[in-house]
C-alpha cells in the first residue's frame, strides 16, 4: 500500500473485532513511529503498549463512558511525552506537535497492515499515569485504540457513532482551512 492509499483508507473505527498482538506488530509500529519528524530529532514521544487483558481492563477505568466501545480493544497505545524531552523556542513548545507526527506515522502503519487504530481524548490522564505508573512530569496525549475492524456494530455505539461507522463523516471543504499568501484568502 502506498502512503496516499493509507492516508485515504484510515478510519476512526469503533467496532473492533480481536488481533493477535505480537511482539513483532509492537515494533513494527514503534519503528515507524520513530521515523517521524522531531525538532532537532528529539524523538519525545514515548510509548506504553498495553495488551495483556489485565492491564486492558485496568485501562477500562480510565476511559470516559462515550469510549466504552474501545474495551474490545486487542491493544491500547499510551502517547505521552514532556515539554523538556523537546525544542522550547521562545514561545513554541514542541513536544505535542511532534508526539502527533509519530502518533500520525504509526497510525497509518497500523492502517497499512489491515488495523484499525484510533487516537482517544476520551480518557483520564490521571488515571492513565496511575495505572501504567507514568511520573506526574509527563502529559499523556492520547490513547490510541487498537484491533480489527468488525463486521457487526460493537452494541455500546451511540447512534452518533453508528452513523460514523457506516459513512466517513464529513471532511471541511479545503476553502476553509486552505489559504494563499495570506489568511483569509
Amino acid at each position: 500500500m502506498d502512503v496516499h492509499r493509507a492516508i485515504k483508507e484510515r478510519r476512526a473505527y469503533r467496532s473492533l473485532s480481536p488481533v493477535a498482538i505480537t511482539d513483532d506488530l509492537i515494533e513494527d509500529l514503534a519503528r515507524s513511529a520513530r521515523l517521524a519528524p522531531s525538532c532537532f530529532n528529539n524523538q519525545p514521544w514515548r510509548l506504553v503498549f498495553i495488551r495483556s487483558s489485565k492491564m486492558l481492563v485496568r485501562m477500562h477505568d480510565a476511559l470516559s463512558s462515550g469510549n466504552a466501545w474501545a474495551k474490545a480493544a486487542s491493544l491500547i497505545i499510551a502517547v505521552f511525552s514532556k515539554p523538556d524531552d523537546d525544542c522550547i523556542i521562545r514561545d513554541r513548545i514542541y513536544h505535542q506537535f511532534d508526539c502527533g507526527l509519530g502518533a500520525g506515522f504509526l497510525l497509518l502503519r497500523a492502517t497499512e497492515l489491515g488495523l484499525v487504530a484510533h487516537p482517544i481524548a476520551g480518557f483520564s490522564p490521571k488515571k492513565t499515569r496511575e495505572i501504567l505508573g507514568i511520573p506526574k512530569d509527563y502529559q499523556v496525549i492520547t490513547l490510541i485504540i487498537v484491533g480489527k475492524r468488525a463486521d457487526e456494530l460493537n452494541p455500546d455505539l451511540s447512534e452518533k457513532q453508528i452513523a460514523r461507522e457506516k459513512r466517513r463523516p464529513r471532511r471541511k471543504n479545503l476553502s476553509e482551512f486552505v489559504f494563499i499568501d495570506r489568511f483569509g484568502r
